[in-house]
């Protein structure tokens, strides 16, 4: 039998985003975010959802633009700490010494160590209660090389993305591959 313990942010996982920003006088920013996910197939678009008070949410509605860099697990040490500091306060590029890249597309750095970018033009805000979500139409991925398959596309194992647990606050490297999508449940299929 279940155990009822109460409406939390339970779901399970969160991505590791590090969300980029422009602040003022064009001082790139970023910051960590694990309440994302994708949320249109077409047109391509994610949402992340942030405080009020945080820089990069000013920073998004003034610019109306943002990066998502997905970091790999060797570079969790680094995500966690530009999602403990303000970017009022620190510039985190200097301090972690990844490097700002200033995208041609949108109006927002992006972390050039990090494997894979998506580049999004803000499209939608949305208000939910201590959050505000903003929806973004990804306007191109950028990928490094060795991320990418013999098709050009990356991988998860070749990025090595990590998780967020909000029910015990952990950082999780991903696991093995269970089998294929849209194909190990067909077994359920009536014929």
């Amino acid at each position: 039998m279940k155990k009822s313990i109460g409406a939390k942010t339970f779901a399970m996982p969160s991505p590791v985003w590090v969300v980029g920003t422009y602040g003022e006088n064009s001082v790139p920013n970023i910051m960590t975010a694990a309440w994302g996910g994708i949320c249109c197939s077409v047109p391509p678009c994610v949402t992340v959802s942030l405080q009020k008070p945080r820089a990069s949410y000013d920073n998004i509605m003034k610019r109306k633009a943002f990066t998502i860099s997905i970091p790999s697990s060797k570079q969790a040490v680094e995500a966690d700490y530009v999602g403990i500091v303000s970017g009022k306060n620190a510039d985190k590029f200097a301090v972690t010494g990844l490097t700002p890249v200033k995208s041609e597309l949108v109006d927002a750095p992006y972390v050039g160590e990090f494997p894979l970018i998506l580049e999004c033009r803000l499209v939608q805000t949305v208000e939910l209660g201590i959050h505000t979500q903003f929806i973004g139409e990804i306007v191109d991925v950028k990928a490094d090389s060795d991320v990418l398959d013999e098709k050009g596309i990356p991988t998860l194992q070749k990025v090595s993305p990590f998780v967020f647990s909000a029910s015990d606050k952990g950082y999780y490297q991903m696991g093995d591959k269970l089998g294929e999508a849209f194909s190990i449940g067909m077994k359920f299929k009536v014929k």
